[in-house]
């Protein structure tokens, strides 16, 4: 952070400079009359910092943060496996050998998975179910329908019937608040480093929905969460 800093002085400086000796800035690039020095600036996106009306609404949001992180490195590993999995099935053109290496990944990620998502609660399950959606683009359902073979009788079994919740629900940030939640949750984490960022396979304007949100109560949308 202290890097950045002293990187982000050094170009305010520089466009300082820039801008009395009429150099002149193309496409994000400073170029200064009369030197060698290019220096790029790198777009930079700030979050608002958090501020609660009461310390209710402060203890929900710490303890629904929580429940994301809890969640969130499950499906960031899902979404490594089935990265695994896709590129080695791509080498594999017999349906029957196709078949037999789901079912040999199905027991490998139960080996991985399921004692620990039986220690998950039922909002950790939830939130999972969303992340996995965020983090490979597809739904758990559409998941175990391309996959059938092997990911169905894990993800009934691990997801479903732990957590008596819909495998089809979807993640939306940009129309549902308890999703935006849990996005703004995983941005600030990122840039924190409390969480390992991992590229969404999904589109989502965070700029734009930080807008749109602004003014969410953070008490009404954890207390309005489906109970189903």
């Amino acid at each position: 952070m202290k890097k950045f800093i002293v990187i982000l002085a050094l170009g305010y400086s520089t466009f300082a400079q820039a801008q009395v000796r009429k150099d002149t800035i193309i496409n994000n690039v400073i170029f200064i009359e009369g030197d060698s020095l290019e220096l790029s600036l790198d777009e930079v996106f700030v979050l608002n910092k958090l501020k609660f009306k009461t310390s209710k609404e402060r203890r929900y949001y710490y303890w629904y943060k929580q429940k994301v992180h809890n969640a969130y490195p499950y499906a960031k590993l899902a979404a490594d496996r089935l990265i695994s999995l896709n590129n080695q099935l791509a080498s594999i053109t017999s349906k029957g050998k196709r078949r037999r290496h789901i079912k040999k990944m199905q027991k490998y990620m139960e080996g991985e998975f399921t004692e620990e998502l039986k220690k998950r609660t039922r909002t950790e399950g939830r939130i999972l179910i969303k992340l996995l959606q965020r983090q490979t683009g597809s739904t758990t359902y559409q998941l175990i329908k391309e996959y059938r073979s092997g990911w169905k009788a894990f993800w009934y079994n691990t997801t479903a019937n732990l957590f008596k919740l819909s495998l089809k629900t979807e993640y939306h940030p940009e129309s549902v608040e308890i999703d935006f939640l849990i996005e703004d949750i995983l941005r600030r984490s990122f840039i924190e480093g409390t969480l390992e960022e991992q590229p969404a396979k999904m589109h989502i304007d965070f700029p734009a929905l930080t807008s749109k949100w602004k003014n969410m109560n953070v008490v009404e949308v954890i207390n309005n969460r489906p109970k189903k």
